[in-house]
């Protein structure tokens, strides 16, 4: 399986739309490769170069199987960010370049869990139930200010 986007390519830079300096707006996803089986797919997307640790900017879960994510969507089954809210948070990072990595699990299962979850009940409930999994770093350093 393998995960792209339109706008940025791996390890490069975002452009400032996706993030806290733009439109703050999720960046358009493809997804090829997906596994015959697949009954849904979740993406997380994470920064582990934030200074408390990892920071979860989304989580969105039960998507129906699709090879594409629009920008600007909301696929599926949303979770809770480290911003305490469920929609997309832009990359944002207080100083020098963050990685954020775009995470996309073909699961063999719809999870049917509320929305509302934390990244670790997610990962919890994906446990034994993962075809297949891809990523797509994406690079984010602010403008000066």
């Amino acid at each position: 399986m393998k995960i792209t986007s339109p706008a940025f390519n791996n390890n490069e830079y975002m452009p400032a739309k996706f993030t806290c300096e733009g439109e703050e707006v999720n960046p358009e996803l493809l997804i090829s490769g997906i596994p015959d089986g697949a009954k849904s797919l979740a993406i997380i997307v994470d920064d582990p170069d934030a200074a408390i640790g990892v920071w979860v900017h989304w989580i969105v879960f039960d998507i129906p199987v699709t090879a594409r994510i629009a920008e600007d969507s909301v696929p599926g089954k949303l979770g809770i960010t480290n911003m305490g809210k469920m929609p997309y948070h832009g990359p944002c990072p207080p100083s020098g370049a963050h990685r954020y990595f775009f995470k996309v699990y073909a699961l063999d299962t719809m999870l049917n869990l509320k929305e509302g979850i934390s990244k670790g009940q997610l990962e919890k409930a994906m446990q034994n139930h993962i075809l297949d999994k891809a990523e797509l770093v994406g690079l984010y350093k602010r403008s000066v200010r």
